[in-house]
């Protein structure tokens, strides 16, 4: 399978890479039983945007072996095509990539546009949309922060909201649970904390973008959760995409984009046509020498 990079990569050249710190293994390994053969869409490589950092690919590869088709979708995500056959199917990715360490950005004085002012592609990011329900929560949006400072405060104040009102918990993860919903049941699993922060940022007029990925515990303290994939969202601001991360909201390092649309109805990591069980999951993203 070729990658190629996207118009967004900004390749770096060798003495850039070789100031890395971190090689990290990162990847994940998916077990399915099907009743049936089962055409499959998957979104598990890490993005082109971080083409420069590649060590090892994480090609992805299946059991039994199978073709695959990929494509770049309206949003830039890579995606792999397939029919698994009936049975025990495993898929899995296993990559390095190199990382600086460093932690996400901040840039506090980082200003909010004025609506006319937005380039013409990024007004998308405003409407709503699957699970960001604006039309339910704008009023609740102008209420909550309508008194807070424009920009990087606004989108941060939206953060702690969200981190504060919502309870993080596996046992709360529901499928079809939408931005309204997650606010009224105050409950939910990553992807719900950034729902509802992404329809709050689109309500006070701030593009806001849904992303799945990779989040490694690296300088996290122990005892660090199962491995899994992380939900986070991106902002425009100051002519640039900024991420926030109302689930854990504090800046993290070794955090790897997977994909990145509207909400998650735009970025499954498998979607599946048909009947299956998933009989096994993991994931993972560690320094490796």
């Amino acid at each position: 399978m070729r990658r190629e990079p996207s118009s967004e990569i900004c390749m770096a050249d060798p003495i850039r890479a070789r100031k890395h710190k971190l090689r990290i293994s990162l990847g994940c390994h998916l077990e399915y039983d099907l009743p049936r053969a089962t055409p499959m869409l998957a979104l598990l490589n890490v993005h082109n945007s971080r083409f420069a950092d590649i060590q090892i690919l994480d090609y992805l590869k299946t059991s039994p072996c199978v073709p695959i088709q990929s494509y770049n979708d309206a949003f830039g995500n890579w995606w792999a095509r397939l029919t698994a056959p009936p049975g025990a199917f495993t898929i899995v990715t296993n990559g390095i990539y190199l990382d600086s360490g460093k932690k996400d950005p901040v840039s506090r004085a980082a200003y909010q546009h004025d609506v006319q002012d937005l380039p013409s592609d990024k007004l998308g990011y405003l409407f709503g949309s699957r699970y960001c329900d604006t039309d339910l929560l704008s009023d609740k949006a102008w209420q909550l922060f309508e008194n807070t400072p424009s920009g990087w405060a606004r989108v941060q104040a939206i953060c702690d909201y969200v981190h504060q009102h919502v309870s993080f918990g596996y046992e709360y993860a529901r499928a079809t649970r939408t931005a309204s919903e997650t606010l009224a049941e105050g409950r939910g699993v990553c992807r719900d904390y950034t729902h509802l922060a992404i329809t709050f940022c689109r309500c006070m007029n701030i593009p806001a973008r849904y992303c799945t990925g990779y989040l490694s515990d690296i300088g996290e303290p122990e005892p660090h959760p199962p491995g899994d994939f992380a939900a986070w969202m991106e902002v425009f601001l100051a002519k640039r995409w900024w991420v926030f991360d109302p689930r854990n909201n504090i800046p993290r390092s070794a955090r790897f984009l997977v994909g990145r649309g509207r909400d998650a109805a735009d970025v499954p990591l498998i979607q599946t046509f048909g009947e299956n069980t998933l009989k096994s999951f993991k994931v993972w993203t560690e320094i490796t020498r």
